[in-house]
This record gives structure tokens, C-alpha cells and sequence, in this order.
């Protein structure tokens, strides 16, 4: 039975601090790089409502089914976005990644790739997940094709979901990786972040 707790992961240039009240400058910052809140299909919080959001992250991990990140730029000592872990299952070995967003600047580069090569690394290699989900709205095309790019495969549709930020209502787009499928899929991150 996994039991994930707070903790710093790091490589490639990429610090994961476990997420707290001094984060929130950083990613108010982050969050106005590119207005995210914006984005009606997706769960960036708006500047001034940063606190609210690290506040509600916080409660989750009391809670038991979440554990929030930071995620900061090692080199300009920078925050550029958040991730977490969710939904998470002890009973059955299993953690879902998402709340995952990045300063519209560091979108595209090698911080996504190096991030779920931090969190995939953790989940399967030190907590013992035997599959790891991810789930993006109907809409957001661009979190599809980077879950599936990573190597994720489809699980499914569930129809009429999940409530928006702005109170409607999306359809869930289902993904995982197996323990088994790890290796594969660890190499290929690897890979990946060797090109850049």
C-alpha cells in the first residue's frame, strides 16, 4: 500500500517543492504569464485568487487524496507552475498527476517532459504505484496530445463529467500507464529531455 507524503524532487533543471503559502508570489506570476485563468477548460487560478488555491490544495492533502508541488526553475530560481498528485488510491497502488500548469513562457519546452519524469519516477520507482492516471477536459487538445506524448494510453471518454471553473459541464478524456509500461516510458522521457 503506497503513502505518499510531502516531499522535493529534482532533476534537469527542475525543482518540485511541495506547495505552500510561500509559493504564492510565484505563482501569481506564473498565472499572469499568459492570463491562464482564461482558459474556461482548464483550472489556473487567477492572480488574486492564488492563496484560495494553495489554501484548497492544502485541505486535499489533509485530506489524504492529494500532494501539491510547486514547480520552480532551478536556475532563475523561479516558479513556473503547479502540479499534484490526486485521486490518490492506497488501497489499490495508484495516484492520478494533473492540476498541472505552467507560465504560458515555459509552455512547449522541456519542463513538462521533465516533470512527469519527476513525478512518474516517484510514483512507480519509490512509492510502488502500480498505474499512475491523468484526465484533461474534452477541449484541452493541447494537454491531450501532451499526455498521450509522454506515452499514457487512452483509457476512455466519461460523458458529463466534471464541473468547470465556470460551472459547466466537461467530458473527462481517461489516461494511464501500468507499472509494466514504466520502463518503456521512462526511456522515452529520457530520450526526449536528452534532446533538448
Amino acid at each position: 500500500m503506497i503513502h505518499p507524503k510531502p516531499v522535493a524532487l529534482e532533476g534537469h533543471g527542475i525543482r518540485l517543492e511541495p506547495l505552500g503559502a510561500d509559493h504564492a508570489d510565484g505563482l501569481a506570476t506564473a498565472a499572469a504569464d499568459g492570463e491562464l485563468w482564461q482558459l474556461w477548460f482548464t483550472s489556473v487560478p487567477e492572480p488574486s485568487r492564488v492563496r484560495g488555491y494553495i489554501d484548497t490544495a492544502a485541505k486535499g492533502q489533509q485530506e489524504g487524496h492529494m500532494l501539491p508541488w510547486a514547480v520552480r526553475d532551478v536556475a532563475t530560481g523561479e516558479v513556473v507552475g503547479s502540479t499534484r498528485y490526486h485521486d490518490i488510491m492506497p488501497a489499490i497502488d495508484r495516484v492520478e498527476i494533473g492540476y498541472t500548469w505552467y507560465a504560458k513562457s515555459r509552455q512547449r519546452s522541456s519542463v513538462n517532459t521533465t516533470c512527469k519524469l519527476l513525478l512518474l519516477s516517484h510514483a512507480f520507482d519509490t512509492l510502488g504505484c502500480k498505474v499512475v492516471g491523468l484526465r484533461t477536459d474534452n477541449f484541452n487538445v493541447a494537454s491531450q496530445k501532451a499526455i498521450e506524448g509522454i506515452g499514457a494510453k487512452k483509457d476512455g471518454v466519461i460523458r458529463h463529467h466534471q464541473a468547470r471553473p465556470d460551472g459547466t459541464v466537461r467530458d473527462t478524456h481517461i489516461y494511464s500507464i501500468l507499472v509494466t509500461e514504466w520502463p518503456d516510458v521512462k526511456r522515452h522521457l529520457e530520450l526526449r529531455l536528452a534532446r533538448h
